[in-house]
């Protein structure tokens, strides 16, 4: 008698294969038999009308202080995922010196909008390598299976102290220090190595985050490392600018290494290569036998703007200022009040930066979130031409909007939007030279919650969508399964076949729907955060135990840590 059979599924197994219906049968963990009539179960889940797929395998995201203290790793749990890739952007705990931690919270604080207060209070600091590290996340309870990067922003200043910190060349011996740390990480288990390369990732002091300007040879040297080894992904977020401004020493060190290289490319108009520029040099290079692979999402990154996330379009203005501390029901009572409106709308944002200005003036790109929130929402439907289809300014009806549903109403801008469709994001997703990634589960806690974008490439992308063509079902499992798995050499997971782990879904396809993203103060210290839940998920199941049924916990706890170059 098997331990568990799911009777009657659509069987989408995460090869790009045509569904088919048929049985799952689990014993110990692992999948023992798929499609045709399965034996007796000692549990049994009538599946008829379900697709069942392989868990969700998310590639960028950033619990790295979470797996600390939540067993569940929400949002992204709620949103199908059975494995998480953490560590990227070159930020994370681990090495580091005994006295030093602060140092990494901060980092992970600046870059990542993940409060100082929340991580310090939160994590146990019991550890100083990567691999003690691991160790110490192997002896926590978790629903999901979680895995590492070792960056690069805490090696530098475990090797080099303040000079490591305050981005200085290092010398040849440094070098070889770093290298043989990212060696020991790795036959400990990291899945990669990551490194940030991008102006955007700045210290609490607005200086620039360790290796931001490593020398290629520094960088080469880490590569080389994963090469020895024999495992692990090069991990980079990179503006394109100065010694990456045309990428060849990324594609030679992929090549020499056999490593693949995961590329987050930040296209600016100071980016040495222009986005078409970018993708055709990686499929050059692919072609001559390196291994590139540009990370794309689902849907363009979005800033969430409310009452109470870090931006909207009133944050800045100093007569807003006094409002700040007060609880929601204060700060929407104060702001009905006609002065308090008319002083709040006179004034203007007080911001040097350029791109966050445009994020809260830009209204022709701010659209209203409604539930289930629209992420391709047509050009008449922003605050801007809503404004003046209204007489209205799109500062008084983005103050209105925002007011809505006691000051929860919130507003969606997307970041890089043409056209006013997501027909750019379907031609990246369709390429053969990338990779679904940079939901950024964890991070950007009050400005951003893309940890849904699993849910939503099904359910829009495969169902949903009416302004362009849609993406076959069996693909966008594949995008997220089998390829992300793969791409990181976790052969025992993302394909439901014989042999494999047991990581499912089980999804009412028709009723697959995001809900509206909310603002909750769950985190250690008070903390607040972004979350956003999905209904559709009947079951989710790791390891051959359901860990989530009907989007609630089952109180079971199969995750593990995955280590590179192993069976997990």
């Amino acid at each position: 008698m098997h331990d568990l059979v799911i009777r009657g599924a659509t069987i989408v197994d995460g090869t790009g294969a045509p569904a088919r219906l048929g049985d799952i049968a689990v014993d110990a963990g692992k999948i023992v038999s798929v499609e045709g009539r399965a034996g007796a179960g000692s549990r049994e889940i009538d599946a008829d009308g379900l697709i069942a797929a392989p868990g969700w395998v998310d590639i960028h995201t950033h619990y790295d202080g979470q797996v600390a203290w939540d067993p569940y790793l929400t949002p992204s749990s709620w949103n199908g995922v059975t494995t998480v890739v953490m560590g990227n952007c070159g930020v994370g705990f681990a090495p580091v010196r005994p006295g030093k931690e602060g140092y990494l919270i901060s980092l992970m604080d600046a870059v990542e909008d993940i409060p100082s207060e929340t991580l310090t209070a939160g994590i146990r600091f019991e550890w100083e390598t990567f691999g003690e590290y691991l160790d110490a996340l192997s002896r926590l309870k978790r629903t999901i299976d979680i895995g590492a990067h070792v960056p690069h922003c805490a090696i530098r200043p475990y090797v080099m102290g303040e000079r490591g910190a305050e981005n200085e060349a290092a010398t040849p011996e440094e070098i070889a220090q770093m290298a043989e740390v990212v060696r020991e990480s790795l036959r400990a288990g990291a899945l990669g190595f990551s490194t940030s390369r991008t102006l955007v990732h700045r210290t609490k002091d607005k200086g620039y985050v360790p290796g931001t300007f490593a020398a290629v040879a520094e960088i080469g040297t880490m590569a080389r490392a994963l090469g020895d080894v024999g495992h692990g992904v090069f991990e980079i977020i990179s503006d394109v600018i100065g010694e990456d401004a045309d990428l060849e020493w990324l594609a030679r060190m992929s090549q020499e290494t056999g490593r693949p290289v995961s590329l987050a490319a930040r296209i600016t108009n100071r980016s040495g290569m222009h986005a078409r520029e970018l993708w055709q040099f990686v499929k050059a290079r692919n072609e001559q036998g390196a291994h590139i692979f540009n990370q794309v999402p689902a849907r363009p990154t979005g800033i969430l703007m409310s009452l109470e996330s870090t931006l909207h379009p009133f944050a800045t203005h100093r007569a807003f200022k006094a409002l700040t501390k007060l609880s929601l029901s204060e700060k929407v009572a104060r702001m009905h009040d006609p002065q308090v409106r008319a002083g709040i709308l006179a004034d203007s944002p007080a911001v040097r930066d350029r791109e966050t200005l445009r994020m809260v003036t830009m209204f022709d790109t701010i659209f209203p979130l409604g539930d289930p929130p629209d992420y391709e929402p047509p050009a008449e439907s922003s605050i801007g031409a809503r404004a003046r289809a209204i007489g209205m300014t799109p500062q008084e009806l983005a103050y209105d909007t925002m007011l809505e549903k006691g000051g929860r109403r919130v507003l969606y801008g997307p970041l890089a939007y043409p056209g006013y469709n997501l027909d750019a994001y379907r031609e990246m997703l369709t390429s053969g030279n990338s990779i679904l990634s940079l939901s950024d589960g964890g991070a950007h806690c009050g400005t951003i919650c893309d940890a849904s974008m699993p849910t939503y490439i099904l359910s829009h992308w495969a169902r949903s969508r009416r302004r362009g063509e849609r993406l076959p079902l069996e693909f966008v499992v594949k995008r997220q399964t089998s390829e992300t798995a793969q791409l990181y050499g976790l052969a025992d997971r993302g394909i439901l076949a014989p042999g494999k782990k047991a990581d499912i879904n089980l999804i009412d396809f028709e009723n697959l729907q995001l809900r509206a993203p909310e603002t909750v103060y769950d985190l250690p210290a008070g903390g607040r955060r972004f979350v956003q839940r999905a209904q559709g998920y009947k079951y989710t199941i790791v390891s051959g135990e359901v860990v989530f049924r009907d989007g609630e916990p089952t109180g079971a706890m199969p995750g593990k840590v995955v280590r590179g170059g192993q069976h997990n």
